[in-house]
């Protein structure tokens, strides 16, 4: 295997593993420059990334390339540009072919970091989705006006970077005067901290309030950070008051972010919220179709069928079993078999985690801002009561446990009661929307 299918399967297994933030700021930039006697020399930017790398994800880097590639004895860190994308010459080693930037594929644009890749067009809708994606088309059609801002929370993995940059792209495109720039919390915190040291404040200040439409991704980030959450406050406001557009995306809804000031949560309470949940099947199923449509790769429907019911996670997950499918099948030159497909899910797929009663207590407890202590006491205050009722009934739906069992896990109580908390959440949940996304921001703390 050549250093660029290497290293493309290596960045494919550690995305799975990572938040989109923290994959874009240490892995973009990197590749890998040689291989010598087993020992595989990985270019990075700058001093920075390279002890960043050799500190947190050396293991994880050495694993992905083993199991990729059997003579690989040890890893290096080399600081090193991304090579420039050139034409083949007859005179170029081989090597100025296969050791060039992997990520250059997606052509990430230095001026609004935004990848071209990242379309309507590319986007798969289901009723997982397809709220959000409304809500992201009303804003390409008139950013600044409708839904400012717009806030899009859910799990990692789910689509959200993709939809979000979709609506930058569309500006970008069909738009030109307006200025587009998409960036991570992340970096934004980078930027800033960065200005200060310098002494460059007014420069930074300058730079994020000269964009029409702003798209910060993982805003969660910002919990605990006063000094980043206030200057992203002022940027905000500014952004606001003349009619531009600011985009956001979180793991979670923003009331559901600890230590986020209250007057940020109000912010974003003004625009637009919607939440991204998990793919059902026949959303996965689809999913699953258009993406290996898009490698090129054939399988029939019954394997189809059996990724989308076996493999349970989230976009990006799904989006790695098909790139592993992919690159299987070049290198066997043949369609790979259900056996083939079950030691990808084994080696690519997150394995299930076993959750305890103890663990849903403490999920909904947190989520709810109360003492775990209070679940189990016998008690009828309301901010007590709704929680109580629902762990019983994700007890009793999700994981199946028998109303006696639930009552005597949670504090010796009769099954009469579970069943009424029970019957109680699954009526509510019909007309009670905010219930709804509730209960599918819980269930997304709980896999």
């Amino acid at each position: 295997m050549d250093n660029k299918k290497l290293w493309e399967g290596v960045l494919g297994t550690v995305e799975l593993m990572v938040s989109k933030a923290t994959f874009n700021t240490w892995f973009h930039d990197t590749y890998i420059h040689k291989q010598d006697e087993g020992i595989v020399h990985i270019a990075v930017p700058n001093a920075f990334a390279k002890d960043w790398l050799s500190e947190k994800f050396h293991k994880t880097i050495l694993k992905c390339l083993r199991d990729l590639g059997n003579d690989v004895r040890s890893l290096e860190y080399v600081i090193s540009k991304a090579p420039e994308r050139k034409e083949p010459s007859e005179e170029a080693p081989k090597t100025a072919i296969v050791s060039e930037l992997p990520l250059q594929d997606h052509y990430i644009n230095k001026e609004d970091n935004l990848n071209p890749k990242y379309t309507f067009e590319t986007f798969v809708v289901g009723p997982f989705n397809e709220l959000a994606h409304a809500a992201a088309q009303t804003v390409m059609k008139s950013p600044g006006v409708a839904y400012n801002p717009l806030f899009i929370h859910g799990d990692t993995g789910r689509g959200k970077t993709h939809l979000i940059q979709a609506v930058g792209n569309y500006v970008k495109n069909n738009h030109p005067s307006k200025k587009v720039f998409y960036v991570t919390s992340e970096k934004f915190a980078v930027d800033y901290m960065n200005s200060l040291q310098l002494g460059k404040a007014n420069q930074f200040k300058e730079k994020y309030r000269k964009y029409d439409v702003l798209i910060m991704d993982d805003v969660q980030f910002f919990s605990s950070k006063e000094k980043i959450a206030e200057e992203f406050f002022h940027l905000f406001n500014n952004l606001h008051e003349n009619n531009k557009q600011l985009i956001c995306s979180s793991d979670r809804h923003p009331n559901h972010i600890s230590n986020l000031e209250d007057r940020i949560k109000s912010r974003f309470s003004a625009g637009m919220i919607v939440d991204v949940a998990a793919p059902d099947f026949e959303s996965r199923l689809n999913i699953l179709k258009t993406k290996l449509s898009r490698q090129g790769v054939s399988l029939p429907q019954e394997l189809i069928e059996f990724l989308a019911s076996s493999v349970e996670g989230n976009v990006r997950e799904l989006e790695g079993i098909v790139n592993s499918i992919a690159m299987q099948t070049q290198l066997r030159g043949k369609e790979l078999n259900v056996l083939d497909l079950k030691n990808l899910i084994k080696n690519n797929a997150k394995p299930k985690k076993s959750v305890s009663v103890k663990d849903i207590v403490k999920i909904v407890s947190d989520f709810y801002n109360i003492e775990e202590n209070n679940i189990y006491e016998k008690t009828r205050k309301k901010e007590v009561v709704k929680p109580r009722q629902v762990i019983m009934y994700l007890l009793r739906e999700d994981m199946n446990i028998s109303y006696p069992s639930i009552g005597e896990k949670l504090g010796g109580r009769d099954h009469t009661t579970v069943i009424h908390s029970c019957e109680k959440i699954k009526e509510d949940i019909k007309s009670n929307q905010i219930l709804v996304q509730e209960l599918n921001q819980i269930r997304s703390l709980i896999l």
